[in-house]
């Protein structure tokens, strides 16, 4: 990763999230935040760099020209929409379709090399927009999909169980949304199957209903977290920084995103 450059797409709070965890991780050598709003993303920019004598990355660089994208070697697109509370995602799909179709060929323009990582909701739908209209391969256009769910379900299976969440293994599959479902005949603690992890005393800890509302509340923490603060940003932008790490150190790992077919 000497030479990577990761773009970020929006200077929001999931852009700027994303940009932060990057940046503290050393997900790439250089970071670029690009939004049309010039004051806000210059000052985040400003904001971003003065901590990097604390980081592993040192150039921050952004602006609202595009040609801050030069050169990217991948691109986290978070600009569209906000989901407002009580909105679901694919009632964002319209509007946000309609952003993409203008603006990923403008990025293209800017850095025709680069991987697309998808995070503006519904990312399933408009990843899918992002790949038809860029003309891509579609290993080169994809989104997040289900890895961030993933981590909230591992998160409350751990918490309910009492051990390391490193020990915990799950995902959510589907779209990242309000269908997504947990694949819970493959789900485990340390390799035993979860139906069958007992606690000190020898009782089984995950009943049908105990799964079911862990299920439940996975699917639905966007919502009571956006209710609570207006938006989701901090594990987005952990979950984001990560796959791009994993990306751009070629590290052929297995997680639950969205791509197109074939």
């Amino acid at each position: 990763m000497a030479h990577s450059k990761l773009s970020v797409i929006g200077a929001g709070s999931v852009g700027s999230s994303i940009a932060y965890a990057a940046l503290i991780r050393g997900s790439a050598r250089q970071i670029a935040l690009y939004d049309i709003d010039q004051t806000r993303v210059e000052a985040e920019v400003r904001d971003l760099a003065h901590g990097t004598q604390f980081t592993p990355t040192e150039w921050v660089t952004g602006g609202s020209d595009m040609s801050v994208l030069n050169d990217s070697s991948v691109i986290v697109i978070t600009a569209g929409a906000c989901q407002k509370p009580g909105q679901s995602r694919m009632e964002l799909a319209a509007q946000n379709a309609s952003i993409m179709a203008k603006l990923v060929p403008q990025m293209l323009e800017h850095a025709p090399d680069a991987v697309l990582v998808m995070v503006t909701n519904p990312c399933d739908v408009l990843t899918v927009v992002a790949q038809q209209v860029s003309g891509l391969p579609v290993g080169r256009v994809l989104s997040t999909g289900t890895l961030l769910d993933t981590s909230r379900l591992r998160w409350a299976i751990a918490r309910r169980a009492g051990v390391s969440l490193s020990n915990v293994h799950a995902a959510m599959m589907g779209e990242h949304g309000d269908t997504e479902f947990a694949l819970w005949s493959s789900a485990s603690i340390a390799q035993i199957p979860i139906r069958d992890w007992t606690n000190p005393a020898g009782e089984r800890v995950f009943s049908e209903q105990i799964l079911a509302q862990i299920a439940y509340d996975t699917v639905h923490a966007a919502y009571s977290i956006i209710e609570g603060k207006g938006a989701t940003n901090y594990a987005i932008g952990l979950a984001a920084s990560r796959l791009v790490e994993a990306i751009l150190g070629d590290q052929h790992k297995i997680w639950p995103l969205s791509s197109v077919l074939t």
